[in-house]
C-alpha cells in the first residue's frame, strides 16, 4: 500500500483535483473509479471527489495497479542564477530580475528563464524537490516584460501563493516603477483610459472609450527629476495590464527612453549611441505591502526596494 501525507502545499483543494495533478497520466475516469471503489481512501475512509484535503491527511492507495505508469518522469536542467535576492523567508522569495531575462518560457521554447533559475536555486537549497512529485511548484505571481528589470514575487508554498494572488487582485500591494521619459513633465498626474491589445502585433493601443475587448487602465506618475529633454518619473501601477506603463506614457507624447516598441526611434538611436541602451528605461523598484492576509500577515506595512541597475543609474547621473 502506498501512502501520501498532505502538507500545507496540497491542502484546501479537492481530492480529485489533487489526484489529477499527482497522477497526471491517469485518466480522470480511473481516478473517480478508485475513489468510488475505495481503492483510494483518506485517513482510512472513503471520500467523495469534492472532499477538501486538510494538512496531515493521509491518502492511501489500495490497488495492485502500478502507479508509476501515471507519473511524469522529471528531467530537470539546472540554470545559473542571474537574479538578485531582495528578501527571503520560509514562505516568500523576492528577486530582482535583470533586463533581458524572460520571466516564463515563451513560444520560442527558451528554457533559461527567471522561473527556471529560481527553481534551480530552490532545488539546490533543498527547499523544492521535484522528484517527490508534489502538486505545488513555485512560480511568480507577478510578471515583468523581458526587458524590464526589477522586483518579482515567488511564493514558496501553496497557501502563500493563494494569499499573494488575492493581495494583488485586491490591490493590497502597491507597485512602483522608475522610468525615464522623453520630454519635460512638471507635475504629478493620473492617467485613465482603455487598453486594447493587437495579438498579431503583440502591441497595445490606448483608447479614451470602451471598445469591445479592451480593458480599463489606471496609471499615476510623480516627477522625481527634470533634465530638460528628459524626465525621471516614479510610476504607480494601479491596474496591471500588459505593456500598460509603456503604452500609457507614449499615448500622452512622453514615451519611455529606449523603448523599441512604443518609443521615439530617433531619440532611441541617440541614446543607444551615447549610452548603449538597447531597451526601455523601466525598473520595477518598489513594493509596499499595505494590507496583508495569512500566512503573510507578518509582512504588513513592509516595503521592498530594488536599486536602479548600474547601466540605468549611469545614464541618470550623466544627464
Amino acid at each position: 500500500m502506498k501512502e501520501v501525507r498532505i502538507t500545507e502545499n496540497e491542502a484546501k483543494q479537492r481530492v480529485d483535483r489533487f489526484l489529477k495533478k499527482y497522477l497526471p497520466k491517469a485518466p480522470l475516469g480511473l481516478i473517480y473509479k478508485f475513489l468510488r471503489t475505495k481503492k483510494i481512501k483518506v485517513n482510512g475512509k472513503k471520500v467523495k471527489p469534492n472532499y477538501r484535503l486538510q494538512p496531515g491527511d493521509m491518502l492511501q492507495f489500495h490497488t495492485d495497479i502500478d502507479l508509476d505508469q501515471f507519473f511524469e518522469k522529471i528531467k530537470f536542467k539546472y540554470y545559473d542564477r542571474e537574479f538578485g535576492i531582495i528578501y527571503e523567508d520560509e514562505h516568500l522569495l523576492i528577486v530582482d530580475k535583470p533586463s533581458g531575462l524572460l520571466v516564463h518560457s515563451n513560444h520560442s521554447g527558451l528554457q533559461n528563464t527567471l522561473n527556471m533559475q529560481v527553481l534551480s536555486y530552490l532545488i539546490k537549497k533543498g527547499e523544492y524537490k521535484p522528484e517527490l512529485k508534489t502538486t505545488f511548484t513555485p512560480a511568480p505571481v507577478n510578471r515583468l516584460d523581458r526587458n524590464t528589470s526589477g522586483l518579482v514575487l515567488f511564493p514558496k508554498d501553496y497557501l502563500s501563493q493563494q494569499a499573494l494572488n488575492k493581495m494583488i487582485r485586491k490591490r493590497m500591494i502597491d507597485k512602483y516603477y522608475l522610468t525615464l521619459v522623453v520630454g519635460d513633465l512638471n507635475q504629478e498626474q493620473e492617467l485613465k483610459g482603455y487598453l486594447y491589445k493587437d495579438k498579431k502585433l503583440n502591441k497595445v493601443k490606448i483608447l479614451d472609450y470602451n471598445k469591445k475587448g479592451s480593458l480599463p487602465i489606471h496609471t499615476r506618475y510623480q516627477v522625481l527629476k527634470r533634465f530638460g529633454k528628459f524626465t525621471l518619473l516614479q510610476v504607480e501601477l494601479i491596474t496591471g495590464r500588459s505593456h500598460q506603463i509603456r503604452s500609457h506614457l507614449a499615448s500622452i507624447g512622453h514615451p519611455i527612453v529606449g523603448d523599441p516598441k512604443y518609443g521615439n526611434k530617433r531619440i532611441n538611436k541617440q541614446v543607444k549611441e551615447k549610452w548603449g541602451l538597447k531597451y526601455q528605461f523601466l525598473h520595477a523598484y518598489r513594493l509596499n505591502f499595505t494590507r496583508t492576509i495569512e500566512p503573510l500577515k507578518y509582512l504588513q506595512n513592509r516595503e521592498f526596494l530594488a536599486p536602479l541597475p548600474e547601466n540605468l543609474r549611469k545614464i541618470e547621473n550623466q544627464l
